[in-house]
């Protein structure tokens, strides 16, 4: 019983931990991009020339006036990657706790359907999170706020997707490496900062439901186990004298 009863307990918790990581890997994930834009500003275009004039292939004593280069751009992009997909995994971690944390039994089908089907991902996450945010219970005036923020965090997103598939390199021709650089950083940190500040929100609310339950909880406890002090004993002058 008392196993069970801590398994729900775990359930209703607040993620906030969840949070915590989410918050860790969009740093990295903004920082490990901003390498790479640096990288692609200083040293991107000539090395996209020099590769093209290799043939893609570049050998001889030549090579190795790039090799270092390349290895460098091998590192940030692995680095891109890894971080991305860290950044995604705590992100829908916290959302399938957050989720659970409004209540137990929520599936975790739609999170995973919201974010894989194709053409459904560019509209499902910023409904299903407002569920999340109104189940949440947060204040009525905070309404639209609410909902700024939500269009904001997912419309910088949306840009941020728009300006890479526009400006990805296709041809040897295109004189990048990526095609990533200011303005696309400037996106993937101002989503970053969004998504942030809506995984703050939400699990603020849902530590102080969870605090104000706490101790609606103890109250209620310490009034069921309170038990009636007997009266202390006392002793008549007759008593006393015999």
């Amino acid at each position: 019983m008392a196993r069970g009863e801590n398994n729900v307990r775990y359930a209703q918790a607040p993620p906030t931990r969840a949070a915590s990581v989410v918050y860790v890997t969009l740093a990295a994930q903004v920082l490990s991009l901003g390498a790479l834009v640096i990288f692609e500003q200083a040293r991107g275009r000539r090395l996209a020339t020099q590769l093209a004039a290799f043939g893609g292939r570049p050998h001889g004593a030549d090579a190795q006036a790039v090799v270092g280069a390349v290895t460098v751009f091998a590192v940030l992009m692995m680095l891109v990657a890894a971080t991305a997909i860290a950044a995604a995994a705590a992100y829908v971690t916290w959302l399938v706790r957050a989720r659970q944390a409004n209540d137990r039994s929520a599936p975790t089908g739609p999170v995973a359907a919201a974010w894989l089907i194709p053409g459904v991902n560019l509209v499902a996450p910023p409904l299903l999170l407002n569920e999340v945010w109104r189940g949440a219970g947060p204040p009525d005036d905070r309404r639209p706020r609410r909902l700024a923020l939500l269009a904001a965090w997912w419309l910088s997103w949306l840009a941020m997707l728009a300006l890479v598939t526009i400006r990805l390199p296709l041809g040897s021709s295109s004189g990048d490496l990526t095609g990533i650089g200011l303005p696309e950083l400037a996106c993937a940190t101002v989503s970053a900062l969004l998504c942030a500040a809506t995984v703050r929100d939400i699990t603020r609310i849902q530590c102080s439901r969870s605090s104000a339950r706490g101790r609606a909880r103890l109250r209620k406890a310490g009034t069921v186990t309170r038990l009636p002090q007997p009266a202390p004993e006392t002793t008549t002058p007759l008593e006393q004298t015999g």
